[in-house]
Order: structure tokens, then sequence, then C-alpha cells
């Protein structure tokens, strides 16, 4: 792995009613716009500068309102909130633990993610949008009984190794991430697409893998250069004697 990536830490972010009410907007839109939330299952965390903060447990999205969210230590403690947090806590515990470089994950019932879950297949890398923002395979975790959250957790801690930014959940879901809300959203939504390439192409007779060379590139690219006068040097024509001034205008995705 390239030493840059792997010295990456998402930033943590500010624990603001914004922040909560961005989840909620998060939640819905995973629901009603995209499917992947079926009523209450589905969850999402965030890394704020005093733990995580994580949605509740068994309340549908339309009813949840800031102060329902739970801010939990990084040692399992809730810190705040009245709630029950989401009992795949745990998960979104340990995940964070093991990939620093992560700063929102989104848990979700997507229906292509959960074919490959319900067979227990890895998702090779298909796509090139998912070798840049997924970053590599998306390993399946075993599967484990519902209610045993500690033996979930620590199947898709071992899973999901230090790549991609995804692991499957065996006859479950998927787990989804990114270092921003909008990132993590981007990654559910480009996971489900790569996984309907993957059993589509499956059926019409086999999918063109791309190459761990080959998207270990485009990772980094994505990652370093993408937005910037670097990525488009080969093709841009520049006034030497006038070099122009490249505004950034962040976005939440790190995609214009």
């Amino acid at each position: 792995m390239n030493k840059q990536i792997q010295n990456l830490s998402a930033v943590p972010f500010q624990d603001t009613v914004e922040l909560r009410n961005e989840m909620i907007a998060c939640g819905l839109h995973l629901r009603d716009k995209l499917g992947y939330f079926i009523s209450s299952w589905g969850n999402i965390s965030v890394r704020v500068e005093e733990g995580m903060l994580v949605t509740p447990s068994r309340i549908t999205y339309h009813l949840i309102v800031p102060e329902d969210m739970v801010l939990l230590s990084w040692e399992g403690r809730r810190l705040s909130g009245n709630r029950v947090p989401t009992s795949e806590c745990e998960m979104h515990r340990r995940l964070m633990l093991e990939r620093p470089d992560v700063g929102v994950w989104i848990h979700h019932h997507g229906p292509w993610s959960s074919v490959l879950a319900g067979m227990g297949k890895a998702l090779p890398v298909v796509a090139d949008d998912m070798a840049e923002l997924v970053g590599g395979e998306v390993r399946c975790a075993p599967h484990v009984v519902a209610g045993k959250h500690l033996e979930l957790a620590l199947a898709a801690q071992k899973a999901i190794g230090p790549d991609a930014w995804a692991v499957l959940l065996a006859n479950h879901g998927v787990v989804c991430g990114g270092r921003n809300i909008d990132e993590a959203l981007a990654c559910c939504q480009i996971v489900e697409k790569s996984a309907m390439m993957f059993i589509f192409g499956s059926l019409l007779g086999g999918v063109r893998v791309i190459e761990e060379p080959l998207w270990r590139e485009e990772r980094e690219r994505y990652l370093f250069r993408y937005g910037t006068l670097e990525d488009v040097k080969d093709v841009l024509q520049e006034n030497t004697s006038k070099q122009p001034t490249l505004e950034t205008r962040p976005t939440k995705t790190g995609k214009t």
C-alpha cells in the first residue's frame, strides 16, 4: 500500500445540531430515495471530536430529532443522549478504530450488495469509480446470528482489511464509509452499482476485473490529485507566462 494512503487520518467533526440534522437527512435519503434503509433498519456513525456519534435504535428516520443521536466514547461508554444507540454501535466503533482514515460509516441493506452478502461473496473491483472511491475489493465477513453484536463487530473488523471503504456482512448487508457523510453516501451508491455490474456480468459470461496495480493507481489519483492542475497536466494547455489560480471549492464528496 502507498505509504501516503496508509498514513491518512480522517478529521473529526464538531458535534453540532447541523451535523446531527445532516445525519437525519442522510438516513431519510437512504430510506426514501434510494431504498437502502428499510424502516429503522440502517444506521450511521460519525467520528467527532469527543468520540463517535451514532443514530438511535428502533426509531424510524422521519421521527428522529437531533437530540436522539447518541455520543459514545472510544471505549464504548455512552457520553450523552437518552436513547439506546443502534444495536450495531460496536461494529461502528470497531470499524472506526480499525480504519482511522474513515470519518463516517453507513450500514444499509441495499438490494445488490445484499445479493452478494447472501451468497457470502466478495465484490472485486469492476469499475473505475469503485477503484477510486471505494478503494479495493469489498470483502465479505462470515454470517453472524442477529443479536450477537460483539461477534458481528469482530467479524466486520477482521474482514474489512486496509484498503476498501466497505465490507459485506454475510446474509445481512453492507457497511460503507468515507471521510464525510456525502462521501460515505457516494460509496454506498458505487458499491450498489458495482455489485449490480458484477452480478449481471457474471450471468452474461464473465466480468472484467480491474487488476490490483491499476485500481491502486486510480485510488491514489482520487485521494491526492483529482481536482488539481496536476491531474490534467497531460491535456491542459497552459500559458507558461501566467499560471491560472485554481479556485478550490471544497465539496462534501471531494469530487466536482
